[in-house]
C-alpha cells in the first residue's frame, strides 16, 4: 500500500508542476503580447518562477522516492 501511495504522490507532483509551468508560460506570453516592451522582465520573472516550481516538484518526488526505497524497521 505504501508503494502505491508513493507512486501516486510522485505522479501528482509531476502533474502539478506541469500544470503550474504551463499556466505560468501562458500568462507570460499573454503579458508579453499585451506589452512587448516588458517582455524581457516577464521572461526573467517567468524563468525564476519556473525554477521554483521545478524545485518544489523535485522535492516532492524525492520524498516519494524515499518512501519507496527506505523501509520502516517494523516492516
Amino acid at each position: 500500500m505504501g508503494l502505491l501511495g508513493a507512486a501516486i504522490g510522485a505522479g501528482l507532483a509531476v502533474i502539478g508542476a506541469g500544470l503550474g509551468i504551463g499556466k505560468l508560460a501562458a500568462a507570460a506570453l499573454e503579458g508579453s503580447s499585451r506589452q512587448p516592451e516588458a517582455a524581457g522582465n516577464l521572461r526573467t520573472t517567468m524563468i525564476i518562477a519556473a525554477a521554483l516550481i521545478e524545485g518544489v516538484a523535485f522535492f516532492a518526488i524525492i520524498v516519494c522516492m524515499l518512501f519507496l526505497f527506505i523501509q520502516s524497521p517494523n516492516a
